[in-house]
C-alpha cells in the first residue's frame, strides 16, 4: 500500500503576505521610472541607476503611503555587522 506523504510546512501553516499590493505597485512604478531614466534620488536629485536603490525608493514610498511593508533594518544592526568584518 502506498503511504501518504506529509505536506511541507509552508503549506500547512498559512502565512500572510510580507509585502502588500500597494508596495508592489510602488516598486513597479519606481523600476519603470528608473528604466526610463526619470527616477531621481531624494536630496541630491541625481539620476538613480541602481536596481536595488530603485526598489528601496519604491518601498519607502509605500511606507509613507501606509502600505504593508516590513520595517527597515536598524542602523545599529548594520553597523555591528560591518565591525565584525
Amino acid at each position: 500500500m502506498a503511504t501518504r506523504r506529509k505536506r511541507s510546512s509552508s503549506h500547512s501553516r498559512r502565512s500572510s503576505r510580507r509585502y502588500g499590493p500597494k508596495a508592489s505597485k510602488k516598486v513597479e512604478k519606481s523600476m519603470h521610472e528608473m528604466k526610463h531614466g526619470q527616477l531621481r534620488s531624494g536630496r541630491s536629485g541625481k539620476k538613480v541607476t541602481s536596481r536595488k536603490q530603485a526598489i528601496a525608493i519604491g518601498l519607502s514610498e509605500a511606507r509613507r503611503a501606509g502600505g504593508k511593508v516590513p520595517s527597515r533594518r536598524s542602523s545599529s544592526r548594520s553597523r555591528s555587522h560591518a565591525k565584525k568584518r
